[in-house]
Parts: C-alpha cells; structure tokens; sequence
C-alpha cells in the first residue's frame, strides 16, 4: 500500500483513484459444510442484537436498517481485489481530512488495513466474530462520513440522533449508501451527497490543495488555515438544501448574493452588532411590503426610544414613531403619560409609521423565522460606506433595495407587479406584493471565502469559529 499523502492526493477531487499493486482476488475459502458467507451474516445479525455492539455505533438504527434490507449478509466482507468497495470505503475514511473532518470519528481502532488484508487474504485465520465486527463497523463508519458531509457534523437542527430516526426523509444515509454500493465509483457517489453552492465548492477545491497537496499525513490535525476552512465547509453543511435559486446573506463579509438564472447579483448589508446578533437561519422570503410599519423591539423602546422621548417632546414626531399599550390603544405622549410609562416600560410599546424616515426604509422582505427578523431598506444610506456594517438590533438592511425588489420580481416571471412596486415606494403606500414561489434565503455565518483562488479571511465578529473548531476536532489547539 502507498504512504497516506499519495493515497489522498486524488480523493479530494472526486476522481476514482486506484491502488496500485497486483489484482488480488480474495481467498474465501468453503467448508463442505458450512457456507461462510452465511455463516458470517447470522453473526451480524447476533452481534447487531448485542446492546454493547449498538452503543458503539453512532448510527445504529441506520446500520441495523441496511442490513435488514440485505437479510444480514456482510456488506464489505466479500470477494473482490484492491480496487473494491471496501477498499474504497478505506481509502475515503483514511483521508476524511481533505473533507475538512475528523479521523477519530470513524472507529480508526477497529478499522485497519491490515486486518482487512488479513480478513480477505486468509479468512480462516480470522474469527467470524472479528470478521463481522469489522464489516458492522465499516458500515457504521460510512454512514456517519455520509451523514457528515450532507447535514455536518455538528448541525444543531439534526443532531445525530434525530437523523438515525429518520424513516422517510428525502435523505437518508443508509438508502445512499445502498444505492452507491452498486456502482463502481464508491467514492464519487458517495462524495456527491455535499453540498452544491458554489461557495462550498471553492472551498472544498482550497481545502485540497493545502490538505491533499501539502499534508504528510492524513490523521494529524491540520494546520490553522487548513482548519478555517473546515469550520465554514461545515457551517455550509447545515444549509445543504440543493436549491439552484436562493439568496445568501453572509453576516462577517456583509454582503448578499442572489443566485438567479444565470446570474449572481451581489448587494451590501447591514447586519446585527455583537450584542444583537443577525442569527443565521434558513428560510424563504414570500412576500414584500411597500412603506412598512415597525414594531419597536422592547429592550430598543426601554433603553432608547422611550428616554429620548422624554428628554425631547419633539422626539416621537420627528421619527413617526407613537406609543401604544400592550391592548393596541394609542397613548398620548404627555409628560405625566410618558413618566407613568418609564415605571413600566413593558406594559407598552412603539411603532413606527410610514415615511421617508422609517427604520424599515420603502420596503421590507418577509420571510418566516422565530427570531422576527427581517431584510429591509433603511434611510441611513451613508452607513453602506463603512467597512465595519454590524450595526443593527439583528435585522438586515439592504442597499439598493428596489434594484433587489426588481430582481426578485423578474426571477419570480412577475415583471408586471414592478409599476405595483413603484406606486408603493413613491407615494408612501402599504402594500402586499407576493411572489408566485417562494425565494428560498440562507443566513449564514462563514468567516473565510474564496477570491481569485486566494483564500480571504473575514473577521469574526461574534467570535464564534474557536468552539466550533474545538468541537469539530476535539482539540483546544485554537486558530
């Protein structure tokens, strides 16, 4: 076998690679009696029973699903030569580091070359029970690679357990893995279940090169710059939605990119400050709202609306906003009425009405989200000018924000609510206008990119890729 760089070189671009060496074909040998290969299946089927055998494995009602559907038989134990599926299947998880992963998590003390040598090359040296752990264990650590490079990780609305009990979801590792075990390229149907945003993609051809290219290997944790790149190839992981059209807002470089048909418009944004971060989230926008009304956020009314309006009986009408009880009645901003308020500031609230100096601009983009954040014109467009744009309570503002109104009408074939768009904008007008599909939209949080091949790293503003890191690799070795 060949050292452990020039067994990763190829794998990280998704080719076939082969092993070099003779075609050995595996020396199964058969009683007269006894069928090995069945023999070898009732004890999968025993050892997949044992309460022991299925707490080391990270998904094993996934494991137990596939070789239900086989009737137990092994699913890598089995004659074939170094160009095999299980071969493969050890190539892939001797270089998961080009996937930006861990070796550790997949059972790198029960997985070794050599007693795959010895099990193929001379199974009557080896005990059945050995042969059926092994073959159990590959399985078990395929499944985890695939469910790791489709979900992550470390994706925290599909942690492991909840993927393991998924029966009919879209996905499903194990029904991949079945599927890829038919054809000949193990590896590049296996590889296909990540993501395809072009961002992901960049990322993964760097990781290749710096990890592939330079590492001497393949289980020692990657350097630093190796290691940025795997915490945002992971963070891309958790929105793998295989959309072809959708908007992307990254919060550290401050931008959106709208991937239409053909195209990719880019926009700067305004995201939330550190004490108010923008969350990241996916959804989807389905509707627009020409000269919105805002709703005040409680901690902003309390600490900054409210003391402004006392201190300036002018405050409140300058800036459309008016006072309201919890009830929805209207509060007339007298001194005695905004002193009794002060004392219980949660029992009321502000909104702020339609005009050129709402905090919501001409428009507002409406998408579904348990925070209540939105994508929304601002009048402060001089702030676009800054380099540093976390500046808002966790919405998003937008520049251009009828450019990016157009774009989405046109991508939406609903060109013809343009002149509706405008006559909202112009003369104040609240309106509805929804799209025939809804625009998927990904917030995300990736603090590197890719620029002309160059790697770029962006600042992490909320500090948050350090316990990622820790938790991706399992180490307090920090960027």
């Amino acid at each position: 076998m060949k050292s452990n760089l020039t067994k990763c070189i190829l794998l990280a671009g998704i080719t076939m690679f082969m092993l070099s060496g003779a075609r050995v074909e595996s020396a199964f040998a058969f009683n007269n009696n006894i069928n090995p290969v069945d023999s070898l299946g009732n004890e999968i089927q025993k050892q997949l029973a044992d309460k022991d055998v299925r707490l080391q494995l990270y998904y094993p009602k996934s494991v137990s699903r596939l070789y239900t559907q086989t009737g137990f038989m092994p699913v890598w134990i089995k004659p074939q030569n170094y160009e095999g599926p299980a071969w493969q299947a050890m190539q892939m998880i001797d270089c998961v580091l080009q996937f930006g992963l861990s070796h550790a998590d997949y059972h790198p003390k029960e997985l070794i070359n050599d007693q795959l040598h010895n099990i193929l090359d001379t199974p009557k040296k080896v005990r059945i029970q050995q042969q059926a752990m092994f073959d159990i264990m590959l399985t078990d650590a395929i499944i985890n690679l695939i469910n790791n490079l489709h979900y992550g990780k470390l994706n925290p609305e599909y942690p492991a357990s909840k993927i393991d009990a998924l029966t009919d979801a879209a996905f499903m590792a194990d029904k991949t893995l079945t599927l890829a075990l038919l054809q000949k390229k193990l590896i590049t149907a296996i590889a296909a279940v990540q993501p395809a945003m072009p961002e992901y993609a960049d990322l993964r051809r760097k990781l290749y090169l710096l990890e592939g290219l330079r590492q001497n290997n393949c289980y020692e944790l990657p350097q630093a710059q190796e290691r940025k790149i795997a915490i945002n190839m992971e963070r891309l992981r958790w929105i793998n939605t295989g959309d072809r059209y959708y908007i992307h807002i990254n919060i550290p470089s401050y931008t959106l990119k709208l991937h239409i048909k053909d195209s990719t418009c880019s926009f700067k944004v305004i995201v939330g400050r550190p004490e108010t971060p923008t969350p990241t989230l996916q959804s989807a926008v389905n509707y627009l709202t020409t000269a919105p009304e805002w709703k005040v956020p409680a901690a902003m009314f309390a600490g900054t609306v409210l003391p402004n309006a006392i201190n300036d009986t002018a405050y409140l009408n300058n800036n459309n906003y008016g006072i309201y009880s919890q009830a929805g009645d209207f509060i007339d901003p007298t001194p005695a009425n905004l002193t009794k308020i002060k004392n219980n500031p949660t029992q009321y609230y502000a909104r702020q009405t339609i005009g050129c100096d709402n905090a919501l601009g001409l428009v507002v983009f409406r998408f579904d989200n348990v925070y209540k954040i939105y994508l929304h014109d601002t009048p402060q467009l001089s702030l676009f000018a800054k380099k540093n744009r976390a500046l808002s309570n966790g919405c998003i503002r937008i520049e251009q924000a009828r450019r990016f109104a157009i774009l989405l009408l046109k991508n939406d074939d609903s060109a013809d609510k343009i002149k509706v768009l405008d006559k909202g904008l112009n003369t104040y007008f609240k309106q509805n206008i929804y799209l025939k599909k809804a625009m998927p939209i990904k917030i995300t949080y990736l603090t590197c990119e890719i620029k002309d091949g160059e790697l770029i790293s962006l600042t992490d503003i909320y500090n948050l890729d350090n316990s990622l890191e820790m938790a991706l690799y399992g180490t307090d070795k920090l960027l």
